[in-house]
């Protein structure tokens, strides 16, 4: 079974909300880019919660740099597993990341959101106790292999305004 690992987190001092998903799929290791996969709904959901209808059209830098400059963060729950495929459910001999260091290093980090049910489950285990130091989001996935459609998601999402308020 392939060994797969996730990228490195993408945050700086100013990060107020990090958004953590499990393991990038296939299609975003290939293209070393998180959320790559074109039907995966995160550039369109997060695009929604920072106003900028344009983000899903730009190049992938340039949607990194619009993140940061929202104070959005972004990491993976999982280190590295061995995973058949890109689902969720076929993870296993999971490496977790230091979720609860990179937190902690963060002075201006108000909440963590988990980026569908397998980065919640495994992102709350690593962070401990430590979890109640932020506001914490169980959000519906992005990924396409979560059939509800964009509008049924959108609400979860757009509540990640309130950690980015001044």
């Amino acid at each position: 079974m392939t060994r797969k690992a996730s990228f490195p987190p993408i945050t700086d001092a100013r990060t107020r909300l990090l958004i953590c998903g499990s393991l990038p799929g296939d299609r975003s290791l290939a293209a070393r880019e998180y959320y790559a996969h074109p039907q995966n709904q995160f550039w369109r959901l997060i695009a929604a919660v920072i106003d900028r209808e344009d983000l899903p059209a730009l190049p992938y830098e340039p949607r990194l740099a619009a993140l940061r400059d929202a104070r959005i963060g972004l990491w993976d729950a999982v280190a590295s597993a061995t995973r058949a495929g890109s689902s969720d459910a076929a993870i296993a001999a999971v490496e977790a990341n230091d979720l609860a260091t990179l937190a902690a290093s963060l002075p201006d980090l108000r909440a963590i959101a988990f980026n569908g049910a397998t980065a919640h489950r495994l992102g709350l285990r690593q962070l401990g106790d430590a979890a109640s130091r932020w506001t914490i989001h169980a959000l519906p996935s992005s990924s396409p292999l979560h059939t509800i459609g964009l509008a049924a998601k959108l609400p979860a999402w757009l509540e990640l305004r309130q950690a980015l308020a001044a």
